[in-house]
């Protein structure tokens, strides 16, 4: 290293060399310090354990037992396990199992007597059900109102709901896996009110309940019988057309008008 460099070149020079720290003023020798025995190492022994009494055994710990939740969480189990119309609504209400509910303002769940003998369902809750929270309170309401006044019915003598609780976004089609989903608890919910006759409003409702594909045209103004374990006789079943299609279809409350006067032929025989 050259001697005549400033002190200002010479710190350059060391950043340049990339000496940038400082360890101490004076310099170590490594060599002497590597001379200098080292100390020697205390290795720790542990006592022998005669030198300490017997430590009592700690007790074990045992998880605390979590009773599981008898029947599962499937909508079968669930809908299963309901006693009464106010467990299942409330089964309905705590039920996630479905995304469709997420964007639903509303868990509808019937409305009307649920000793009557005629039970009505109808296929999922449209926007003002939604709002109010009860199912055909809107202009298809108001119709079905006047279909059941024809056969000298009303919402004290007649028990209203639907397959879905949770209405579509935009009034869609329910979808064959939101429908499988919900049947359970519609079934449960047939049993649990047991009627003699029940009317199935539209071919949504009708195809899942009766577990047939053939469309309204070919269901309506027929009986069938629906059976469940539940029920302690098969009940009668009437699909018809909903009121939301004769709204838009006027042309066809004759013969929906004539499987209303089947309904209450029916009931008088059940009377």
């Amino acid at each position: 290293m050259p001697l005549d460099l400033s002190p200002d070149q010479l710190l350059r020079w060391y950043i340049d060399a990339g000496l940038d720290e400082s360890i101490g003023d004076a310099a170590v020798d490594r060599f002497a310090a590597s001379a200098v025995p080292a100390a020697p190492r205390m290795v720790a022994v542990p006592p022998s354990p005669a030198a300490f009494p017997a430590a009592a055994a700690a007790p074990s710990v045992q998880p605390h037992s979590v009773p599981s939740r008898q029947g599962g969480g499937t909508a079968a189990h669930i809908a299963a396990e309901c006693r009464d119309l106010e467990q299942l609504r409330l089964a309905l209400e705590g039920f996630d199992g479905l995304p469709l509910k997420k964007t639903a303002l509303s868990t509808v769940f019937a409305d009307g007597n649920p000793a009557a003998a005629v039970m009505c369902i109808g296929e999922a809750p449209g926007q003002e059900e939604d709002r109010r929270g009860l199912p055909f309170v809107g202009r298809s309401g108001k119709l079905l109102d006047r279909m059941l006044a024809s056969i000298g019915l009303d919402r004290d003598s007649a028990y209203i709901t639907n397959v879905l609780p949770w209405r579509p976004l935009d009034n869609r089609k329910p979808t064959p896996d939101e429908v499988a989903v919900c049947l359970p608890f519609v079934t449960r919910h047939i049993e649990l009110v047991d009627p003699l006759v029940l009317i199935l409003f539209g071919g949504a409702a009708a195809s899942a309940i009766l577990a047939r594909h053939d469309g309204i045209n070919r269901l309506r103004g027929r009986w069938f019988d629906f059976s469940s374990p539940g029920l302690p006789r098969p009940v009668p079943a009437m699909p018809t057309f909903h009121p939301a299609y004769l709204l838009r279809t006027p042309a066809a409350k004759r013969e929906a008008w004539r499987d209303l006067l089947a309904v209450r032929r029916r009931l008088n025989v059940s009377a």
